[in-house]
């Protein structure tokens, strides 16, 4: 077992303890029998065997990694401290130290996880010139350092880079002290006094793991269920904050909430309680771990009776570090009802884990995207180089997260989407691409109307404007977005390439931009090989194979309009032919599947795709009915004060009926039922 799991020895807690961890009671204090120890160990055995411990040669690595980085900013400091004109005994004395949060700081990282590491330097030493440039400059002319990328427009503003291998992100906060002594405590609140917003997020993020370990009965037991909650979410498809799901401090808050109303629980208990938990919670309550504390420093804390903003979050975890903040804010409809799904799976084979109906391994079993819907859509980014790559790749893949939101907007929630994390790269390919993949279902549950289509052209093409706006676009960066059915997914996304399906015709939504547009925009400088490569990289991709079918079905076309100028009582042939071909949109069946919707060709433009003056509007109107709503007084329940009594009414109920959580109505007529169905449902009244 990992070294750093060892350290938690002190932290343990007794059966007869009687302490109270978090803002309710814990619901079982009960502790483990023979038969939670024996299936604690194979749990324990499977993690080993999946690889998620690294050695000991590589935990030396990342010391000596975070030893030199360290070295290498306090030299930094002392640049700047000297170049500002500040005394010699002043350079001397100047100082910056380097902290770690995440993974790494709460000891569930594995081999090849990046190290979160937070860079705290004087008051004089700012961001914006001292750290990315700089301090960027510095770091670019060492030969250690590979891949290095600064995001200074990020909520979190970060620089990334690999140092002799192991990949690092590095935050920067500059805090109220012109000298940074060695045994600095940013726990205390102090730390945060007269910084900016982006400062008090980079803390935050060190301080929020600080607490998590403090507030946790058994640190150990913890790390263990949270690694493997963790191997589980990735494996489901289910671990990606950026993508709308949840990222690595969202699953350590949830887990940390279980090992607080089973302060006594060992790791396979704890991994069983967790989906009991949270199949039956009812967001959107929300999850803390302490009480949300109010100060005098005037940061803007998480509070849905004061911020309208806070009361349209559908799944709170709330962190426990002041000012406190909603760190799922990411968080979409169809992101919760996949979630809520994969929840209610993990329960059931949970539950056949303890009748020693499973083993496991079925746990842990990936989850079939490719297999589990009919209709996708195709993401493919290329870029010139490897270097453009990465850098197009992460500002596209923050906004697949938008795409979502855009497409529930535009249906109306109708169309369900489910983003998937994973990126996947065809390797035959000769140019530097890669491609994501989201599914498209009807809503489930609702009558289906027929007729009913689903034209999101507007939305994409509105997706690929927002995307189009990265401020470092380079020639050579571009993105197609094409519709595909589950017979045409490529055969380079399953394992070892081998096509589980024979392939067939994909539908465009979104071509690439215009020759024209390019031409009018100053970053129109693509060069003859550049077009030669996306010509090569795309040749077979779904999107320009349809094109080119279009182009030579539009050929006919005209042909037969000519002949119907002379015939017009001749038309027939025309309409049909068109149907078949005409590549565009995903829409809703009679049958409830995903279709093609087919626009005949007339004489006349065909209009019947453009969307109405109302939906037109659909951005501006939903935010003034979200203002006139928000004005509306309708109660709203789940305030900061009184979570603690919601959460303590409920899991008195917990053991053994297993049903949690209370049923809310938000400012925006959002309810707990509306989020998520579960199994068992209770309603309780408010006490508030």
């Amino acid at each position: 077992m990992v070294s750093s799991e060892s350290m938690a020895g002190d932290n343990c807690s007794s059966p007869e303890d009687t302490k109270q961890y978090g803002v309710t009671d814990p619901i079982s204090r009960a502790g483990p029998s023979e038969s939670d120890r024996q299936r604690t160990r194979e749990l324990e055995k499977v993690l080993e065997s999946a690889g998620l411990y690294e050695s000991e040669e590589q935990s030396a690595l990342r010391k000596e990694v975070l030893a030199q980085i360290e070295q290498i900013v306090k030299l930094w400091v002392k640049q700047i401290t000297r170049d500002k004109g500040y005394t010699e005994p002043m350079v001397e004395e100047s100082n910056a130290k380097v902290f770690t949060f995440g993974s790494y700081r709460l000891g569930v990282h594995g081999p090849g996880a990046d190290i979160d590491t937070l860079c705290i330097g004087p008051e004089y030493a700012n961001r914006e010139e001292d750290f990315f440039i700089i301090l960027h400059d510095v770091l670019a002319g060492m030969p250690e350092v590979t891949e290095l990328n600064r995001v200074p427009d990020a909520h979190v503003p970060v620089m990334k880079f690999k140092f002799r291998g192991i990949s690092i992100d590095l935050l920067y906060a500059s805090v109220a002290v012109c000298i940074i002594p060695d045994d600095l405590d940013i726990s205390q609140e102090s730390i945060l006094y007269n910084l900016d917003e982006q400062s008090v997020r980079s803390l935050n993020g060190c301080r929020v793991t600080d607490q998590i370990l403090r507030l946790v009965p058994d640190v150990q037991n913890f790390r263990t269920t949270l690694r493997c909650i963790k191997f589980w979410a990735k494996q489901r498809g289910v671990y990606s904050n950026v993508t709308g799901f949840l990222g690595g401090v969202n699953w350590a808050l949830l887990v940390a909430r279980v090992c607080q109303l089973y302060p006594n629980a060992i790791p396979s208990m704890l991994v069983s309680r967790f989906f009991r938990v949270y199949t039956q919670w009812r967001w959107p309550n929300p999850v803390m771990l302490c009480s949300i504390e109010e100060d005098e420093l005037g940061f803007q804390i998480w509070d849905p009776r004061k911020n309208p903003r806070d009361r349209t979050h559908l799944m709170p975890i709330i962190t426990p570090a002041y000012p406190c903040m909603n760190s799922s804010y990411n968080v979409s409809t169809s992101t919760l009802r996949v979630m809520g799904e994969q929840f209610q799976k993990g329960n059931q084979i949970c539950e056949d884990i303890e009748m020693n109906r499973a083993q496991w391994s079925t746990l842990f079993e990936p989850y079939p995207f490719f297999e589990a819907y009919k209709n996708y859509l195709q993401v493919d980014i290329i870029a010139a180089d490897e270097d453009d790559l990465r850098n197009w790749k992460g500002w596209v893949e923050s906004r697949l997260r938008i795409l979502t939101l855009m497409i529930e907007r535009d249906t109306q929630g109708m169309l369900q989407c489910h983003p998937y994390p994973c990126e996947h790269v065809d390797r035959t390919k000769p140019c530097y691409h890669c491609a994501f993949f989201m599914g498209l279902q009807r809503k489930q549950g609702v009558p289906i109307q027929e007729g009913q289509q689903f034209d999101i052209r507007g939305t994409v093409d509105e997706f690929k404007q927002s995307v189009g706006m990265y401020i470092f676009w380079k020639p050579g960066m571009d993105i197609y977005v094409s519709h595909v059915r589950r017979k045409q997914i490529p055969s380079y996304v399953f394992p070892g390439g081998v096509r589980r399906t024979r392939p067939g015709r994909a539908a465009n939504i979104a071509g690439r931009t215009s020759p024209g547009a390019r031409e009018c925009s100053p970053k129109s400088s693509n060069s003859t090989a550049l077009d030669d490569m996306h010509e090569e990289c795309y040749s077979n991709s779904a999107e320009k194979a349809n094109k080119r079918k279009y182009e030579s079905v539009l050929d006919v076309v005209n042909a037969e309009k000519r002949a119907a100028a002379s015939s017009p009582n001749d038309t027939n042939c025309l309409s049909s032919l068109v149907a078949v071909e005409e590549p565009y949109i995903p829409s809703s069946s009679t049958r409830g599947g995903i279709n093609l919707k087919h626009a005949k060709i007339l004489e006349e433009p065909d209009m019947s795709y453009a969307k109405s003056d109302d939906q037109l509007q659909h951005k501006k109107c939903r935010q003034k009915e979200r203002a006139e709503e928000i004005g509306s007084g309708t109660e709203f329940s789940h305030c900061p004060s009184t979570a603690g009594k919601y959460q303590n009414a409920v899991v008195e109920e917990l053991e053994p009926s297993v049903n949690l959580g209370i049923v809310l109505t938000t400012q925006n007529g959002l309810t707990s039922e509306t989020v998520q169905k579960p199994v068992l449902r209770v309603s309780l009244a408010s006490t508030a």
